[in-house]
């Protein structure tokens, strides 16, 4: 019987201490290595515009390769390019469906999505996720725009506009280190959290305030859950948008679960939904001489995967 007590007394340290065992959770990518990413967004928007509901749904799907040129004892000197990118928009005029895939020249905007693809930009990011510099992303869509000189200047300057706020060197940083901004600063265990800030430019700017949990250690890797709170900042400032000056006051919520690899960091596998609501004030303009207040909800749900 006391042996029996010694050898469940044992077991019971046994496991103590591997549950206990804290991990270093961090990017350990290699030199020369190309990593992948595979991902698709499927958003919603809600807006009440004059006492009419109008409803957009939008999906985006995209392949990126990210090849490691130079490793320092911070970060990573990466060349990142996009391999294949679509849209889909349903709206109430009608829907439409644009992709790089596609060969035809009357397609004005599936051709530039398709002069996108596999060039590359420079993308620094820290052992920790964090994006430092983007470089020639604006030097990319200027030279993909300027081979269409059949389209008039003002519509190309509002293409060049959108493409930025999509595609350009903020809009990316605050996307990519909505996955990639979560690595903890510290040794943790299972159960452990920490708390990361970013800040995400995708057509408006946004603080957002996450905290990630270490929730499991599995075969797969170490998934990591979070629960952030987004505000968009300077509420009061008003910024061109498609030619109209435009403020946001938005709150909202963002759940992701995350797995990572146990080897390398990178992100195998993310869950993520968002639901962001509130107001968008346009101010009064030759195009809107009473200005316009338009109650908005977005939800976004977004699938990453490394292939």
């Amino acid at each position: 019987m006391k042996r029996k007590i010694i050898y469940t007394i044992l077991a019971l340290l046994c496991l103590q201490s591997v549950h206990g065992q804290s991990v270093e959770i961090k990017l350990n990518l290699e030199l020369g290595k190309v990593y992948t990413q595979n991902s698709y967004s499927k958003a919603s928007i809600s807006q009440d515009v004059n006492g009419q509901k109008v409803n957009i749904e939008m999906i985006m799907k995209g392949k990126m390769s990210y090849l490691v040129k130079a490793v320092t004892e911070k970060d990573y000197l990466m060349d990142v390019e996009y391999n294949s990118l679509s849209m889909t928009m349903q709206r109430p005029q009608g829907s439409a469906t644009f992709s790089s895939e596609k060969k035809d020249k009357n397609d004005i905007f599936s051709t530039l999505l398709g002069e996108m693809v596999n060039k590359p930009f420079k993308v620094t990011m820290t052992k920790s996720g964090e994006i430092t510099e983007v470089k020639n992303i604006s030097n990319l869509i200027e030279d993909v725009l300027s081979h269409f000189s059949q389209i008039p200047e003002s519509q190309l300057a509002q293409i060049k506009e959108q493409f930025l706020k999509s595609f350009g060197e903020d809009a990316f940083k605050g996307s990519m280190e909505t996955i990639t901004a979560i690595y903890p600063k510290k040794l943790v265990e299972t159960g452990d959290s920490w708390e990361i800030k970013t800040k995400l430019e995708t057509g408006m700017s946004a603080n957002m305030i996450s905290t990630y949990t270490l929730t499991e250690s599995n075969a797969n890797g170490y998934v990591i859950k979070g629960n952030s709170s987004i505000e968009t900042a300077n509420k009061d400032a008003y910024l061109p948008i498609n030619g109209m000056p435009t403020r946001y006051d938005l709150t909202g919520v963002m759940k992701s679960e995350i797995t990572v690899d146990k080897t390398s960091g990178w992100v195998i596998e993310a869950k993520i939904n968002q639901e962001i609501q509130g107001d968008v004030y346009i101010k009064k303009n030759p195009k809107l001489p009473d200005g316009l207040k338009v109650p908005m909800v977005m939800k976004n749900t977004l699938v990453y995967k490394n292939q």
